[in-house]
């Protein structure tokens, strides 16, 4: 499991920016730089339409650091299991495939930093018949 600290409070925090009036500079003050750091590394710029969004995190994922990585695959992990538990209204079956085809490849960037999520995360995609690149 993941047991620092600043990266299990910025997993708890990663989306505060993106959906509250919360700045990152409010997150420094209460939680430090590095939880800051983290938080920044994977907050998506929302002035940018959300297809290029999705594409940033498939390019960006391999440049992330371990910490910001750890997030993500946990993100990923969560959201994934979220959508096999109960589809979001108005997502049709293809919507949910085409989600887990881009989380794929954004975990492809990620690989090589927790084995565990990874493996939980590679269980959810073979039952989809998703095969990770090789």
């Amino acid at each position: 499991g993941v047991t620092d600290v600043q990266v299990l409070q910025a997993a708890l925090l990663h989306d505060t920016v993106e959906d509250t009036e919360t700045t990152l500079e409010e997150i420094e003050e209460l939680f430090g730089t590095e939880v800051r750091g983290i938080v920044a590394e994977v907050t998506d710029d929302k002035s940018l339409p959300k297809m290029e969004r999705k594409r940033l995190q498939v390019v960006n994922a391999p440049k992330k650091s371990k910490q910001a990585k750890l997030v993500k695959l946990a993100d990923k992990l969560y959201n994934l299991r979220d959508l096999e538990r109960a589809t979001p209204e108005g997502w049709t079956a293809e919507r949910v495939t085409e989600y887990f085809r881009w989380a794929a490849q954004v975990v492809e960037g990620l690989r090589g930093t927790n084995q565990t999520l990874e493996y939980e995360l590679d269980k959810l995609f073979l039952a989809r018949g998703i095969l990770p690149e090789t």
